[in-house]
């Protein structure tokens, strides 16, 4: 096995496998899939790598790790967590699925789809409800993010709460080994209970393992009915406590709660376009609810939600609310909250936190969260967006961008600041990562916040599984 390959060497075995009209070299070409989509990774590759079939896909990975090149696979490049750009040794390639995007089939008797790994996962979506079905993953960067890449970080979004993280909507894959050899596991079964359930290993394993190039997706009836609105609370407990009542009073038909704070709300209109407060005055903290029927009509829907926060409204535990009376309402609540991410990086310097906690516990990691902001980064404010239902909190400490320009040691403040969070999340149960992964930026987080023989049996699984560590090196696990 040679250790190392000049740049020209690698870029001529590469257009020698899939085509030279399938691999970019131009640093200009390049340079949008060699940092992420907020600034913050770069990385160095010798070439992009487009194949357009598993074959491709097959010969490059077994070129590659017959010679010491390493490979870091990349959809839509919409991680946060820079796991979807290269490390700065430039002796890789960097393999993006973009142009393997077909539709391969729609199957609505089977609520079921294949797809190849390079779909957009808004087409994914479309797809589904022109065969009068729904594929009901969600998230803000659908337009972009491919469906490849939701699988490899077992991606959550807005619906979790009713039908499950990304790796509850697969029902089978195919999948290219380091080594180039491809597991056919492109079933669409429900129940196949015939050993090792493999492809649970490669879902969430952020292309460490090898590269998902197809999936079988579950498919669900498209609702007939939708009712959404927006509720206002003093306080994060009572908007906990009204997420519980109504995960009890609807259930199957629950499919949204997403927990927003005062601060959140107002950053996103401030920078979002054409958008307006749906509020007179916005409260402290808001709770966005959706329920989707798969009978009868949005009226009725939206008359039995009313019906059951009526209780507490006359009581002062829901302060205000507004209930979309049509489909655009409602969308334009979504957009409040889907633009947020994008708001953020206009308002300033938001540090990010994936945690999770059981849901009961949320208001007391906000308590100890905002306290421990106050006393160590006063300059911060507190900016919380998360998925209420299913305990993921985004926990943002927002400083200006002034005043982040002015402070010298950035990774240090990030680490103590995150630590901070972890440490309090941790002692409720709760993890550092519910769903955006670990990418590079949480490698060191596996060593503190995970039991040390889970992190040796996943060293196990990768070193039989990729013992030349071709693939994605320097993502998920912390080094030996």
């Amino acid at each position: 096995m040679t250790t190392k390959m000049n740049r020209q060497s690698i870029i001529d075995a590469m257009a020698g496998l899939v085509g030279p009209e399938n691999v970019l070299t131009d640093a200009h070409d390049m340079a949008p899939h060699l940092i992420d989509w907020r600034k913050r990774h770069t990385g160095v590759a010798a070439c992009v790598v487009f194949p357009r079939s598993v074959e491709h896909v097959s010969n490059a990975l077994a070129y590659c790790n017959d010679n010491g090149i390493k490979v870091f696979p990349q959809g839509g490049n919409t991680s946060v967590c820079g796991g979807s750009v290269p490390d700065a040794s430039g002796n890789s390639i960097l393999l993006n699925l973009a142009r393997m995007n077909r539709i391969i089939e729609v199957n609505a008797d089977n609520n079921s789809m294949t797809v190849e790994a390079g779909c957009i996962l808004t087409d994914v979506q479309n797809a589904a409800l022109a065969a009068d079905r729904m594929f009901p993953l969600t998230l803000g960067a659908e337009g972009s993010c491919q469906i490849g890449g939701n699988l490899a970080t077992n991606a959550g979004g807005t619906n979790v709460v009713r039908f499950g993280n990304t790796r509850d909507l697969v029902l089978g894959i195919e999948v290219v080994l380091a080594d180039g050899r491809v597991w056919h596991g492109l079933r669409t079964l429900r129940k196949n209970n015939s050993g090792y359930d493999l492809k649970n290993l490669f879902v969430g394993a952020e292309g460490t393992l090898g590269v998902i190039t197809r999936a079988s997706l579950k498919l669900f009836p498209k609702p007939r009915a939708m009712a959404t609105a927006v509720l206002g609370f003093e306080s994060v407990q009572a908007a906990v406590d009204e997420g519980l009542k109504l995960q009890a009073a609807f259930p199957g038909e629950l499919v949204g709660l997403e927990l927003i704070s005062q601060s959140e709300f107002e950053i996103s209109l401030r920078h979002g376009v054409n958008m307006r407060n749906p509020f007179d005055a916005t409260p402290k903290w808001m709770v966005l609810v959706e329920l989707a029927g798969a009978t009868g009509t949005s009226e009725a829907l939206t008359d039995r939600l009313t019906e059951a926060l009526q209780d507490s409204f006359d009581g002062g535990a829901v302060q205000d609310a507004v209930v979309a009376s049509s489909g655009q309402q409602r969308a334009d609540l979504w957009h409040i909250r889907h633009n947020v991410t994008e708001a953020n990086g206009h308002e300033g310097m938001g540090l990010t936190h994936d945690i999770a906690v059981p849901t009961y516990r949320i208001p007391d990691f906000v308590e100890q969260a905002e306290a421990a902001l106050a006393k160590h980064y006063p300059q911060a404010v507190q900016v919380i967006v998360g998925h209420m239902g299913d305990g993921n909190l985004h926990y943002i400490a927002m400083f200006t961008h002034a005043y982040w320009a002015t402070v010298e040691d950035k990774r240090g403040v990030q680490l103590k600041l995150s630590h901070l969070l972890y440490d309090i999340a941790a002692g409720m149960g709760g993890t550092f990562s519910a769903e955006h992964g670990i990418g590079a930026l949480h490698v060191p987080e596996m060593s503190i916040y995970k039991n040390a023989s889970e992190v040796a049996l996943m060293r196990q699984i990768k070193q039989l599984l990729d013992p030349r560590d071709t693939m994605n090196p320097g993502r998920v696990l912390p080094a030996a």
